[in-house]
This record gives structure tokens, C-alpha cells and sequence, in this order.
């Protein structure tokens, strides 16, 4: 399975709250990357995969919470993202 993947038209992402692609592009696009932050690669755990869905995730290097993404692999043999947790972090009350 790749380590990059499309966003699928469908997909649900939370950044910080639940977002279709239409909210999600714009993020990416000017919020997300306008301050230019530096990602470092972290190890993934295996990947889940039953036909064409699979489910990935990732611990992150601080040990704060957890990643996690639900991909589908349309035809063509890509992966595209339907859903998508960056972060798993205690709800506040």
C-alpha cells in the first residue's frame, strides 16, 4: 500500500472539526501549509486491509494520542482517503 494518498470526493477528515473534501482542500491548500510546518516521519503500524478498504494509522513520536485513515482503492489501483483522524486527543468537557 502506498504511503501517499488522494483524497477521495466523499472523504471525511477532522481538522480540528469534521470536514467534507470541499472544506478539506482549502485547508490544506492555504491553512494548513501557509506557516510551512515541519513533519518528521514517523513509523506507521501494520495496515489493515480487507479487499479494497483499509485502515491505517500511525503512533505518533511523542506518544501523544494516535493518526488514523480509512482508504478505498477505486479501479485504477490508487488509494484515495475517505476518512481521516490526524490526531486522537481527549475530548474536553
Amino acid at each position: 500500500m502506498s504511503d501517499r494518498f488522494l483524497i477521495d470526493r466523499s472523504a471525511l477528515a477532522r481538522y480540528p472539526k469534521p470536514a467534507v473534501r470541499a472544506v478539506i482542500d482549502p485547508l490544506h491548500n492555504a491553512g494548513l501549509l501557509a506557516n510551512r510546518p515541519r513533519f518528521e516521519p514517523e513509523q506507521p503500524l501494520p495496515t489493515l486491509v480487507s479487499g479494497d478498504i483499509a485502515l491505517t494509522s500511525t503512533p505518533p513520536k511523542d506518544g501523544a494520542g494516535a493518526r488514523a485513515q480509512v482508504a478505498r482503492r477505486p479501479p485504477d489501483g490508487s488509494w484515495l482517503r475517505l476518512l481521516d483522524q490526524p490526531e486522537f486527543v481527549p475530548p474536553t468537557r
